[in-house]
């Protein structure tokens, strides 16, 4: 019942925050055609590494000041506010919809889904929340298998039973205890390789760049248990991109991004040494393409990796001057189980971390650890929601503990 009154005050919150937004529209409109809407502009990085800048900081950089006197901003606006209706239907019968649910409602009007895109980022900024607390969800890419039981929609999920059996990540997640991050290749190759069995570990992947119920899942449960994180990913400019995805955010959710970015993570690897270190072959090295150049010298510009993270801007630098990029499917050429045999385990010794349980994470994949040999128990449950999302609410009923 707490977490149900939780819930519909938060909602009831909302709810009156967006009347009191169009209460003040319809009193400027009344006082003359001077309606002006100011949303606040947020960015985690700027592109000046020597400037003393605060992209750090969670506060505004400045403001968009949207007015009746451009099309275009009238444009804006009413697609805001037209999307707002659908948003305060969803939260008043406690319904989830996704993007692309509301983007067909009117399609005629939108025309286009990055107009719906940006009206929930501005409505996001205006009433300070997040999209899921709008009731908007998205159509979530993440699996997840190991050490854990968590309830969707009424379905329980235990995957402690079979450790390698995989499970689609819940997209409306409220609270977590449990993971590590890696490509959907290497994930499978863990599943394979049953490492979770053997490691008692939880094991998620992204499939590529982290969607939002990923992010959200990975920060909620480092919330709650303060593990330390490690990152795999390819040794190419857009593994980096990942990587940073996950430690600070992505400018488009620059507005969220004390909810989404993980700064605590590490990077495991893969790193440019690597393939000296052990000894790949020379026909797993690619050439960085033109493309490739222009992302990774973008990508040094960015200022947070000479504040906070010089280390791996060093790194990246050193793929630039060498020129060449690999995957770290590329490790298999040792054999099929190099990877979660070798490579891994090499890593975590080198962190040294053996005192601690470690949480992981690869570019499309998650992983918990512990260093001991008994297993760790997660309990996760979400409440049923409408037949609008896919999935629903997701939130623990106990936290990790030894068994």
């Amino acid at each position: 019942m707490e977490g149900n009154r939780r819930i519909t005050k938060e909602r009831g919150d909302l709810l009156g925050k967006i009347r009191d937004f169009t209460t003040s529209l319809v009193r400027n409109l009344s006082e003359g055609p001077s309606l002006t809407v100011f949303i606040d502009k947020f960015r985690n990085y700027c592109t000046d590494p020597d400037a003393n800048c605060y992209c750090s900081s969670d506060l505004p950089k400045g403001q968009e000041i949207l007015s009746l006197k451009s099309e275009c901003h009238v444009r804006r606006i009413y697609v805001l506010l037209r999307v707002l209706l659908i948003v305060q239907q969803l939260l008043q019968e406690n319904k989830h919809g996704s993007k692309r649910d509301i983007y067909y409602m009117h399609p005629s009007v939108f025309s286009d889904q990055s107009v719906v895109d940006q009206a929930i980022n501005d409505i996001c900024i205006l009433l300070q929340c997040s999209r899921h607390n709008l009731n908007v969800v998205s159509v979530g890419n993440g699996l997840v298998m190991g050490w854990l039981r968590f309830l969707e929609a009424g379905r329980k999920f235990d995957c402690m039973n079979c450790p390698s059996n995989v499970h689609l990540i819940p997209v409306h997640v409220d609270e977590v205890k449990g993971y590590f991050e890696f490509l959907e290749a290497v994930f499978q190759r863990l599943a394979n390789d049953r490492f979770c069995n053997a490691n008692r570990c939880i094991v998620i992947t992204g499939r590529g760049y982290p969607d939002i119920p990923t992010r959200r899942f990975l920060r909620l449960l480092l919330e709650k248990l303060a593990l330390p994180v490690y990152c795999l990913v390819d040794c190419d400019p857009y593994g980096f991109d990942i990587l940073t995805t996950y430690c600070f955010g992505s400018m488009q959710m620059a507005y969220d991004a004390k909810f989404l970015r993980v700064p605590e993570i590490r990077w495991l690897g893969a790193f440019p040494s690597d393939f000296e270190k052990y000894g790949l072959p020379q026909q797993c090295l690619l050439p960085l393409t033109p493309e490739d150049k222009r992302r990774t010298e973008t990508m040094l510009l960015r200022c947070y990796l000479q504040r906070e993270v010089p280390q791996w801007r060093l790194e990246l630098e050193s793929m630039l001057l060498r020129g060449v990029k690999f995957e770290i499917e590329a490790l298999t050429a040792h054999s099929l189980s190099f990877l979660s045999e070798q490579y891994i385990p090499s890593k975590i010794l080198d962190r040294k971390r053996r005192k601690f349980p470690t949480c992981l994470l690869n570019f499309s994949s998650l992983i918990y650890i512990s260093p001991n040999s008994r297993p760790m128990s997660c309990e996760m449950f979400a409440p049923k929601t409408s037949s609008m999302s896919r999935f629903s609410g997701f939130s623990p009923a106990g936290s990790f503990q030894s068994k």
